[in-house]
Parts: C-alpha cells; sequence; structure tokens
C-alpha cells in the first residue's frame, strides 16, 4: 500500500489503547492542581469537573435510548472521507447510533462548556442523529446552533429529535458539507463555538478550520473530534495548535479545544486527564 494510502488508515484499538495508556500518564491530572494556568484551572474546576445533574440530560438521553433500540434500517448516501464519491447502502439505525453518536460523556462536556462560556453562535460540522447538538442547543437556548449533516436520511431523524425537545434555535443544514458549510459561515458575522466533528480527514478537517476562522472572534471555542484517531487527525490537530491564532489548546485525547484569547502572553499547550 502506498506511504498516502497508509496514512488514511485508522488506528487499529490495539494503538489507539496504548496512545490512550500514554496519554494518561504524561497528561496532567483532572482536578488542577498544580496547573499554572489560571484560565486552565477554572476550565478543569468549573466545567470538566462539573458534576451537576442537569435536567437536560435525561431527556437527550432518553432519545439516545431509544436511537439504540430503533431496528429500522434508512438509506444513507455517504459522500465519503473527503472524496466526494457518493456511496449508497441500507443501514440499521440502531448500528449508526451505536457507531456515530458521541458518548454521553463527552456530549455533556460540550453542554457544559456551552453553559459555562455562552456562546450565542454555534457551528457544528457532523450532525448525525442530532444528539449532541441537542446538548450544544439545551444549554444555550437564547444561542443559534447551525449544524451540518451530509446524509438527508440521518437528517431528517436529527430533525425529529428536535421536534421531540421542542428545540426552535436549531438551523439544520442538509448535503455536502463543502457546499452548505462556506454559505453559512459567509452569511454570519461571528462564530462563537464550533463543534468539528465531521470528515474525519487531514484535509478537510485543516480546511473546515481555516473556513471557520474567518468568522473567529477573541472568545470563541473551537472543538475537534478524534484527534488521535489516526496518522492525519493527529497531523492536523497539530498544525491547528500551532496556528498563530492559536493561543491556548487542551489535549483531552478523545477531543481536542483551541481558544483565541489575546491576553495570553505565551501560547500554551495541556493535556488534562477526563
Amino acid at each position: 500500500m502506498k506511504g498516502a494510502a497508509k496514512q488514511n488508515l485508522l488506528y487499529s484499538k490495539f494503538t489507539i489503547a496504548k496512545k490512550y495508556l500514554q496519554y494518561l500518564l504524561t497528561s496532567s491530572n483532572g482536578k488542577g492542581h498544580g496547573m499554572h494556568s489560571p484560565f486552565v484551572f477554572d476550565f478543569i474546576v468549573n466545567v470538566l469537573n462539573d458534576k451537576t445533574a442537569h435536567s437536560e440530560y435525561k431527556k437527550i438521553e432518553h432519545i439516545r435510548k431509544e436511537l439504540l433500540k430503533n431496528k429500522n434500517t434508512i438509506e444513507v448516501e455517504d459522500f465519503g472521507a473527503g472524496s466526494g464519491i457518493i456511496k449508497t447502502n441500507i443501514r440499521r439505525i440502531d448500528k449508526i447510533a451505536a457507531s456515530s453518536l458521541k458518548s454521553k460523556k463527552y456530549a455533556q462536556l460540550l453542554y457544559r462548556v456551552v453553559k459555562y462560556y455562552q456562546p450565542k453562535q454555534i457551528v457544528e460540522i457532523g450532525t448525525s442523529f442530532g444528539i449532541t447538538t441537542s446538548y450544544l442547543a439545551t444549554a444555550n437556548l437564547d444561542s443559534t446552533v447551525f449544524t451540518h449533516e451530509g446524509a438527508p436520511q440521518i437528517a431528517d431523524i436529527a430533525t425529529e429529535t428536535f421536534r421531540k425537545l421542542s428545540l426552535s434555535n436549531v438551523q439544520l443544514k442538509k448535503g455536502d458539507f463543502a457546499i452548505s458549510l462556506p454559505a453559512t459561515i459567509s452569511a454570519m458575522n461571528t462564530i462563537d463555538f464550533a463543534f468539528i466533528d465531521g470528515n474525519h480527514r487531514k484535509k478537510p478537517t485543516w480546511e473546515y478550520f481555516e473556513l471557520l476562522l474567518t468568522k473567529s472572534n477573541e472568545n470563541s471555542i473551537f472543538i475537534f473530534d478524534d484527534i488521535h484517531w489516526s496518522i492525519e487527525m493527529e497531523q492536523v490537530w497539530k498544525e491547528i495548535t500551532l496556528h498563530p491564532a492559536v493561543t491556548l489548546s487542551i489535549d483531552l485525547f478523545f477531543i481536542g479545544i483551541v481558544f483565541f484569547k489575546k491576553d495570553f502572553k505565551v501560547t500554551q499547550h495541556f493535556s488534562v486527564q477526563f
């Protein structure tokens, strides 16, 4: 197999397990002890370790359970990982839910980030069945969440999720991200928060980042999913953290967070246990 093709492969479960063990051994403890950055200490104490049982959690998790039990099938148009080639196949809803929905642990962390920092203009790349979107939207009902899903059939189920939760602050954009995302961003004045969980490849992820940057501000927060999922994702995560606009990054292994605050004297990069 050619070198470029090899880089496209996902890490094996064994490799990810080794990397996760290394992360646990080398990262800062998740309690904030010895943390010299006041901003990161505040994030750890008030966001990462917030154990509040928010009422929204139960409602959203009930819908997740319904999806995980749904054995109906849908025809899914898969635009591929940046290939532009549409593949159509029949998939069971419960199987899609099991493989594509962000876990409760991380979806609820996203809720807490939005709840604490209260961003108003939110962009999500990768709606799936709308579970994570719902966490983002319920965390700040005064926000607008612009979420993007490539497969129309999956987007239709997400729409039903939003209906069940009576969410009126979600705008769902269907179709190829290459078309829908630039249109969304060009119409926005600013982007306060972005969750990138779409095409998990280096080139499109970097392109999303650069596009989102055009409307970022000093208080923007960008969160990238699966940053240690493959060689490509690790490469693009490193490049993102080294971008001149990024002044702080936090590696939580399964997700990575970047901030753009200008009052930090030096760029800071942290790996924190979660």
